[in-house]
Parts: structure tokens; sequence; C-alpha cells
């Protein structure tokens, strides 16, 4: 491994971003302590927004000129990131992808940058830790902070430094994502696995860093949730189809969701057909329970509701990327 870190490497941030009036202020004031001359701008690339977002950004952008604003006219972050790249990649080394709804300690983008000198890393992915404010959030982020809800997944929690396959998606060497072509645009979620893959089959080397780390702040709403969550299992699939990957075990799990919620209408032919439906729900809302008391969280009992809301979505996107990939090839 390298041990020397080069200070005169540089880079630049990217936010894509859609309707993230609520956050992209607060974001964008603790990321201009960050620009110096090592790290010289920051990209927000805007998918269309109709909240306000855009108007935050050009007020901001009169008191600090290093912050620039990208119109994306294909509104997915796939297709804003490779934008940014394309437009402000040349000259630089990294770029380092933040995520709009989120917050970020005061040296991530430096940590980053010095665990990829060190490391030698073409990627460096950190973990997540998810908060929550209202009654749904809270809910939400303990679900998605436990095993229930990330089903063990390492960038969902406490993990030492090592070589991954795939992680949340932090600092990226400009010459390796564009070696590969950068995110498929044809994928609106998922993109991020789907590029780790294309990475690790070309010998780039990804590194999940434990010397920092974001906060994510989830869907406020069960219908948002369930949207994200419906697109992520969709992407999933069509990540599973294009690359002739089977998932893990994690993955597979949360498959038979559908079916089983399916198949427990046959309930009244025999009731049978429920017992797999009520062990899931029972799993689900017990595992709530147990975080409550256990583990002293008042959100815990809605954690295994917020947990099914995720996994039947999940299962729901993916089946429908299963049946539209078929429907689609037995169409002349």
């Amino acid at each position: 491994m390298k041990t020397e870190v080069h200070s005169n490497r540089r880079a630049f941030i990217v936010i894509p971003c859609l309707n993230e009036v609520e956050h992209i202020e607060a974001l964008l004031v603790d990321l201009r302590y960050a620009l110096d001359e090592q790290i010289s701008h920051i990209v927000v690339v805007d998918g269309g927004s109709e909240d306000g977002t855009v108007d935050v950004v050009a007020r901001l952008r009169n008191d600090e000129p290093r912050i620039m604003l990208l119109n994306n006219p294909a509104r997915i972050q796939s297709a804003g990131v490779n934008l940014a790249v394309r437009c402000f990649g040349n000259g630089f080394d990294y770029f380092i992808r933040i995520d709009a709804h989120g917050r970020y300690p005061p040296d991530y983008c430096k940590r980053l940058i010095e665990e990829a000198e060190v490391t030698g890393a073409d990627s460096v992915v950190v973990a997540m830790d998810t908060v929550g404010f209202g009654l749904v959030q809270r809910a939400t982020a303990s679900a998605q902070n436990s095993r229930l809800g990330n089903g063990g997944s390492k960038h969902r929690g406490n993990t030492n430094g090592h070589w991954t396959r795939h992680g949340h998606h932090a600092l990226m060497r400009v010459a390796s994502f564009e070696a590969i072509g950068g995110y498929d645009e044809t994928f609106s979620h998922n993109e991020d696995a789907e590029l780790d893959f294309r990475l690790e089959k070309a010998g780039f080397r990804i590194w999940m860093t434990d010397k920092t780390r974001m906060i994510y702040y989830p869907r406020a709403t069960v219908g948002s949730l369930f949207l994200q969550y419906l697109y992520y299992g969709r992407g999933r699939a069509r990540n599973i189809l294009k690359h002739r990957r089977l998932p893990n075990p994690r993955q597979m799990l949360p498959l038979v969701v559908l079916p089983t919620v399916i198949g427990a209408s046959l309930a009244v032919l025999h009731w049978m057909a429920a017992v797999p439906l009520v062990l899931w729900a029972l799993v689900c809302v017990c595992y709530g329970f147990w975080m409550a008391v256990r583990r002293g969280n008042p959100s815990g009992p809605l954690a295994g509701l917020a947990a099914m809301v995720m996994h039947f979505a999940w299962s729901t996107g993916f089946w429908m990327e299963l049946l539209t990939f078929f429907k689609r090839r037995r169409l002349p």
C-alpha cells in the first residue's frame, strides 16, 4: 500500500439533486469550508427542481462563485454525475459525490482524498448512519440502521477499512470513472452497484474507509419510502439481468415477500396459505419491539412496520422489472 499522501491532488465536488430545498442550503454552507486549492469547486447538477432548490443555489453562488450550477435535462443522478465529470473533470484527479439528502463531517472530503492516496484505490466508499426527525422518518431510520432493514450490508454499519466490491459512493478517480464509461444512464437507481461491478471487472479497486462516514436522511412519508424501494428493487433486477450475476442471499430473501403476499390471497381456500405472510409480519413486528426493549429505541415498533414497507416495495419492484424484461423478450 502507498504511504505517502500527495497534497497536489485536485478534486471537485458533485451534488446531483432534484427538489432538495429542505437540505441544499445547509449542505452547501457546510461544504464551502472544504473548498481550498485542493478542492476547488462544488458542482450542483439539478434535474429540474420545482421547489426553489435552484433559487437557493443561485443565491449562495453570489457569495461563493466556486459553487457551480448545471442543468441536468435527464433528471436522474447517473446522468447528472456524468454531465458534471464531462464538463469539469478535465484537469482533476478525483471527484467527490455528495448526496443532497445527507450531512457530512467537516473533514469528510480531506479524509477521502487521504484514503485514496494512501491505499491507491480507484474508488473510496463510505458507511452511513441514517437519522430521522419526524415519526415516519425516525422509524425508517431505525429500520435502515438495523439488520432487518439493511440485511447486514457493510456500508450500513460499523466496519474496519477493507477492500470491497460495493459501498456508498463517495470519491472516484476521474480517469478510472472515464475508463469504464461512467454511470449507465439507463439506471435511475442502483447505478452505483452497476458501476462497481464494471469497476471490479475492469481491474479497478474499491476501498471501504473507516476514517469518515456520512449521515443520511431517509424519506419522511410512507408513500415516498415505498416508491424509493420500489425503484431500488427494479434497479437491482436490471443490474442482475444486465450482468447475469445472481443476487447474494441477503438480497434474495426479500424476493419472496411479494409471492408471500399474493399467496396469502389463497387463504380463502385454505388457511395455511396465510401462514408465510403472518410469519413475516411477526418477525418484523417482534424485531421492532426487540429494538425498543433491548436497545431502548422508542421508534422500534414502528421500525418493524417501516421494514415491511421496504421489503414489500423492493420485492414488488424486482418482480415488476423481471416481468417487464420477459415481456419485452416475447415481443417480435
